[in-house]
């Protein structure tokens, strides 16, 4: 049979599997720790005479594989389930065996199962990783096949804590019981071709067919996570736009019911020009308009102000009316360049490549849509995902904010050697901070300062518990100990991404 090339759709045949196998030789490996970066794969980190490396087990529906890794994978801060059972189940022990399952009907012929015999002191276990499209797992058993757990808990298929595994059944549910009766599920039997139907795909590249599988399917499944990614940011941007639009639409409503707040302070003139014909207790007055060619107009009176307090009054409606119109005006502004910064990231996610980026991106845009449950917090909040990111501006924001707006456990960032803005992150309960999140607090940190100019500076953080308000200093003067230091260049893609993420504008109270 001539050589095929492998398609991303295909999962790995038996002849691949025997052949990854061979190469990764797991006999004598130990097992150093265990790592579930996602919830849809595993990684085993392996030791063996000097050399140390690493399998990555896909349990992908679409594209379920085992092979080397060479790259790393960003793990989650809490480990996940299975990952965590594991570890405390093989790690340190010694693989005595791995190899693939032979069919019953045909010994010649592969199950695209891996079985591997783990021994850690005088404990002996199998450890089963089945490659079967949608009914891939990864199990753990004792030699006897009781099932000690399993990467996918599946109750119909008895694949639970306790039951005993069939390894060549765990594609089928078992047999329900309903009324008493037990309803059978039928057989269904998968074709069987002849061993030498199969083959080993053409894969390109070079090095051992384990290195060719890993950059192939790191190469395909990268372009599917940025698609599926820049699809998400995309949705979510467009979201934001259409409530934006929205929200300026409702904005000029309220801007053209300020068209005629003139008129309240040429009333108001009109009756300081007319108080000595005004009267106590009247209802209306009718004078000569002077500011619109002397006709008369009828002025409406409150009975129970004096003609003084009546011309107040009409001067009061004016300032409060151009108050409102010019924050309107203020609103409407932000609200547009919001939507600028909004319209150039949809721009820019064709030519985006990080998936990463742009899942941080999305994340962002559906956060700012959320309210703020605390809607009178002081200063700026901004959207880390999923972390808030609190700025106190002038010394009476920072105090309120200290006071009464984060806890001991939050996290205090601020502009070493530079007067600048406090900025707080506020935590998340069980989780340690991420890097990129102390990266967007630390931008703001120096953003909001003096040294803004300079495009970079120290910025030193701790947690609030460990700040002292300093006696007699200015308000909103803290003492921090055992800070931490973090250099920082200002990039100006990150603080326009935080910005765009503020509910409203970036430069509005939250």
């Amino acid at each position: 049979m001539s050589a095929e090339t492998m398609s991303p759709g295909a999962s790995l045949n038996w002849k691949e599997i025997d052949l990854v196998l061979e190469e990764l030789a797991l006999s004598g490996c130990f097992v150093q720790e265990i790592h579930q970066p996602r919830y849809d794969r595993l990684v085993l980190h392996l030791f063996r005479s000097g050399r140390q490396f690493a399998i990555l087990v896909s349990l992908s529906s679409r594209f379920p594989r085992l092979h080397i890794l060479t790259g790393k994978l960003a793990n989650p801060e809490t480990p996940l389930r299975f990952a965590s059972f594991l570890r405390a189940r093989i790690r340190g022990g010694k693989i005595e065996s791995a190899e693939q399952l032979r069919s019953e009907s045909d010994p010649a012929l592969g199950e695209r199962i891996a079985k591997m015999a783990i021994r850690r002191g005088d404990e002996s276990m199998l450890l089963w990783i089945r490659l079967w499209g949608a009914a891939a797992n990864v199990l753990l058993t004792d030699t006897g096949g009781t099932i000690l757990d399993a990467f996918y808990r599946r109750p119909r298929r008895g694949e639970i804590s306790g039951a005993p595994f069939d390894p060549r059944g765990g594609g089928r549910p078992k047999p329900r019981e309903a009324a008493g009766v037990v309803q059978r599920v039928p057989e269904t039997r998968r074709e069987v071709k002849p061993a030498s139907e199969y083959a080993v795909r053409e894969l390109p590249g070079e090095g051992s067919f384990n290195e060719r599988l890993e950059a192939f399917f790191r190469d395909f499944e990268g372009q599917d996570d940025r698609a599926k990614a820049a699809a998400q940011a995309e949705a979510e941007l467009e979201m934001s736009e259409n409530k934006l639009l929205a929200n300026l639409e409702k904005l000029r409503g309220r801007l053209s019911e300020y068209g005629n707040l003139e008129r309240f302070r040429e009333l108001g003139d009109l009756l300081t020009s007319s108080l000595h014909l005004v009267r106590k207790g009247e209802r209306w007055i009718r004078v000569q308009d002077y500011y619109h060619g002397d006709t008369e107009v009828e002025i409406e009176l409150r009975p129970d102000f004096t003609p003084a307090q009546n011309a107040e009054s009409y001067y009061e409606r004016h300032r409060k009316a151009r108050l409102g119109r010019s924050k309107v005006e203020k609103e409407i502004a932000d609200l547009e360049g919001t939507l600028s910064r909004i319209r150039a990231q949809r721009e820019a996610l064709a030519s985006n490549p990080d998936p990463a980026s742009l899942v941080r991106t999305a994340q962002r845009a559906a956060q700012a849509r959320k309210p703020l449950r605390e809607t009178d917090t002081p200063g700026l909040v901004f959207y880390s995902p999923p972390y808030r990111i609190l700025v106190g501006r002038t010394a009476a924001e920072n105090d309120e904010l200290l006071r009464s707006r984060v806890r001991g456990n939050d996290w205090w960032f601020h502009a070493r050697d530079w007067p600048g803005a406090y900025v707080f992150v506020k935590a998340q309960p069980g989780k340690s901070l991420p890097l990129e999140t102390m990266l967007d607090a630390a931008a703001l940190a120096v953003h909001f300062s003096k040294g803004k100019t300079s495009g970079q500076g120290d910025v030193y953080y701790t947690q609030v518990k460990y700040l002292r308000r300093a006696k007699g200093a200015k308000r909103g003067t803290v003492l921090p100990t055992q800070e931490k230091n973090l250099h920082v260049k200002l990039d100006p893609v990150r603080i326009e991404q935080l910005k765009s993420g503020q509910p409203g504008a970036a430069e509005t109270p939250g």
